[in-house]
């Protein structure tokens, strides 16, 4: 079986383990290769003892994801012929014309958004100055029937005062004309 590490070989990378927890990924290669045969670098004793004891020697005939099949090993009949298809795939960078055109809908719904923010924004001025509409009428309307009422008032005293002096006039007058 080839020892060459894949993709789970990044260093700081880390894997879970229900009796340790988060673990380090590189402790597991290195245990897989020591009982392989492979040199790794070292590692403190303590921690690849305690490894070990919670972690038995992986059987030579079961794959991990961080070796490859070799052509005509007995363990290439396990893996699917389309996985390393599927890795390349996911390797190669996306096409310039798709990554622009992402990059294009992204922009367009960042601007849908700011333009749906700005429609909202205006609604709710146009929401407001609605409500000062109604209120500046409502007040007009109110004023107009103040002045409505003091007009009324100023003509029933005018009428009143146009009566007071007809009739002392007529009263003056009669009052005058007796005593001549």
């Amino acid at each position: 079986m080839s020892t060459e590490p894949q993709f789970l070989s990044f260093k700081g990378l880390k894997q879970y383990t229900p009796e340790e927890g988060w673990g380090q990924v590189n402790a597991i290669l290195q245990s897989h290769a020591q009982h392989s045969g492979v040199q790794q670098p070292s590692q403190p004793q303590a921690t690849q003892q305690h490894y070990q004891a919670q972690h038995p020697a992986v059987p030579d005939n079961v794959p991990t994801l961080t070796e490859t099949p070799d052509a005509g090993h007995e363990s290439a009949a396990v893996f699917d012929p389309l996985i390393n298809e599927l890795f390349e795939q996911l390797r190669v960078p996306p096409s310039d014309e798709l990554t622009q055109t992402w990059r294009t809908i992204a922009a367009e719904v960042n601007l849908l958004t700011e333009r749906m923010a700005l429609q909202r924004e205006l609604q709710e001025r146009l929401q407001k100055l609605d409500q000062e509409l109604l209120n500046l009428r409502s007040t007009i309307l109110t004023h107009l029937a103040d002045v409505q009422q003091a007009a009324d008032q100023q003509l029933t005293s005018a009428r009143l005062r146009a009566e007071v002096s007809a009739l002392a006039q007529t009263k003056l007058s009669a009052k005058l004309a007796s005593k001549r």
